[in-house]
């Protein structure tokens, strides 16, 4: 089975003409889903063999040279890429102001940002979107490529009702828990809380396996004790297993996760809230990134509390 091959696809997408901009390790498998339940994908990426050689792959699936065109051959747009600058470099092309989205966007036609993106870009977005004729959803996902390739992602939508009742048919495909959270922003508002709880929690779980080291404990050890307790928790079991086994490849990377803390002070001080514990945590990545860590996955936090200890064995 290919890489990001879909089983257990819902149908209800044929005859649905749905772009696809950004084919990293989440764009993949989500293309696979679109297209087992029938939908006729339009693939743009940076790197245009890549979209070749996926649309080999599927049925009913073509490449376009820009995200112009292929805003021009759909009424839907899914935009998967990386961070706010790659969303506005996409939808608007602010270099050549030629071969954005908003450049071929067919009337009346839906843009959805699925990627992780600041909430007061994504509202500006929205409206120069909207200047145009077309509709902007943010629908920011959680669950990783895990949940990406068994369509069990966790999507959390801004946008209008209207809007979300044309996009929750390609979300029924992709996700099993879709809520509608509020109007455009409040999809990155909920997106920028999940990443506040998974950083936050990632740096606890490092933390006390950092400490149960020291103390002369196994690691192992103690996250198997605390398991079932209060203490348990998804990236206890993941995220911890990842830290006791120096495994650190990426499944989403450090760099990654600074970008969506540093999102989050933002949004707080935006809002006038002072949060503590996310300017502690903060620091703990940006000191990951700046020894040169940032590629690894974002479970090598520990490697930023102890590092000689911990790089030791």
């Amino acid at each position: 089975m290919a890489t990001g091959a879909a089983t257990d696809v819902p149908a209800g997408l044929a005859g649905r003409r749905i772009g696809l901009i950004g084919l990293g390790l989440m764009g993949v498998p989500m293309a696979h889903r679109l297209a087992a339940a029938g939908a006729e994908l339009v693939l743009w990426t940076r790197t245009i063999e890549k979209a070749e050689a996926l649309a080999a792959e599927l049925p009913s699936t073509s490449v376009q040279p820009s995200p112009r065109h292929v805003a021009e051959a759909v009424d839907t747009v899914i935009v998967m890429v990386t961070d706010a600058d790659a969303v506005e470099a996409i939808a608007f092309d602010p270099y050549e102001d030629e071969w954005g989205i908003v450049h071929g966007l067919v009337e009346d036609a839906l843009v959805i940002d699925m990627g992780t993106t600041a909430v007061d870009r994504t509202r500006d977005f929205a409206g120069r979107i909207r200047m145009v004729g077309g509709s902007w959803m943010d629908a920011p996902v959680s669950g990783g490529t895990v949940a990406a390739e068994a369509g069990t992602l966790t999507i959390m939508a801004g946008g209008s009702d209207a809007d979300f009742a044309r996009a929750e048919p390609l979300f029924r495909v992709l996700g099993a828990r879709i809520t509608h959270v509020g109007p455009v922003g409040a999809g990155q508002i909920a997106k920028t809380a999940n990443q506040m709880i998974v950083g936050l929690t990632i740096g606890a779980v490092a933390e006390a396996l950092a400490l149960a080291k020291r103390a002369g404990v196994e690691p192992a050890r103690v996250r198997e004790a605390i398991f079932g307790g209060f203490a348990h928790s998804r990236i206890l079991e993941l995220h911890g297993e990842r830290m006791v086994t120096g495994d650190f490849k990426a499944r989403a990377k450090a760099t990654i996760q600074r970008k969506d803390m540093r999102a989050a002070q933002a949004l707080a001080e935006q809002v006038g809230l002072a949060l503590p514990a996310l300017t502690a945590n903060l620091a703990l990545w940006e000191a990951l990134v700046e020894a040169g860590r940032g590629e690894l996955d974002h479970s090598a936090l520990v490697l930023a509390i102890d590092p000689e200890e911990w790089e030791n064995g």
